[in-house]
């Protein structure tokens, strides 16, 4: 199979766990030995001043919020970023978009060099095969990411508007209540 890194998995209403219910997951990386992504429309209820306090010079101004990345140690950082030098970045997921290394020489430098970033708790994980499977059940749609999709200032609309914007019965899809015995 093609890898999706840097595509968006879009969760099907075939998925009921809560951990993944209409989540939209960035690919981080998607080889023959599994697959990382990154919940993108789940905002935790703290802050980064209040959870990871050693970021704030990173997440930016004003009272940046952490974002739940999925149940894959939890309790684990990890911050994806736009870097104005690709090189800056640990590791590239695509163009100038990747993950901010852990260990940073000079705070000041490093933060000029970053255009935004978004700190996650936590990420989603796939063992080998174990997607493949997932999308061979149709659990997942694909969709290729859009920056405003991974940096979007509206997660609580991100899983219909990627519905949406793919067409045909899947803008039926996006419209569908969480409930649809509601319907």
């Amino acid at each position: 199979m093609e890898s999706l890194r840097g595509q968006l998995l879009i969760a099907s209403p075939k998925i009921v766990d809560p951990n993944f219910r209409r989540v939209v997951v960035y690919m981080a990386e998607h080889t023959e030995e599994g697959a990382m992504g990154l919940v993108l429309n789940r905002p935790a209820e703290t802050t980064v001043t209040d959870a990871v306090p050693d970021l704030e010079w990173l997440a930016g101004e004003g009272d940046a919020e952490v974002w739940v990345g999925g149940p894959v140690s939890p309790s684990s950082v990890i911050v994806l970023a736009e870097f104005e030098d690709p090189a800056s970045a640990a590791l590239i997921i695509e163009d100038d978009l990747g993950f901010v290394p852990a260990e940073i020489g000079d705070r000041d430098a490093f933060a000029a060099g970053v255009r935004r970033a978004r700190i996650f708790a936590g990420h989603s994980g796939w063992g080998p095969g174990q997607l493949e499977a997932e999308l061979e059940e149709d659990s997942w749609i694909v969709e290729p990411a859009r920056r405003t999709d991974v940096f979007t200032a509206r997660p609580d609309a991100l899983w219909s508007q990627v519905l949406r914007r793919k067409g045909s019965e899947y803008v039926l899809l996006a419209t569908m209540p969480m409930d649809p015995s509601l319907n």
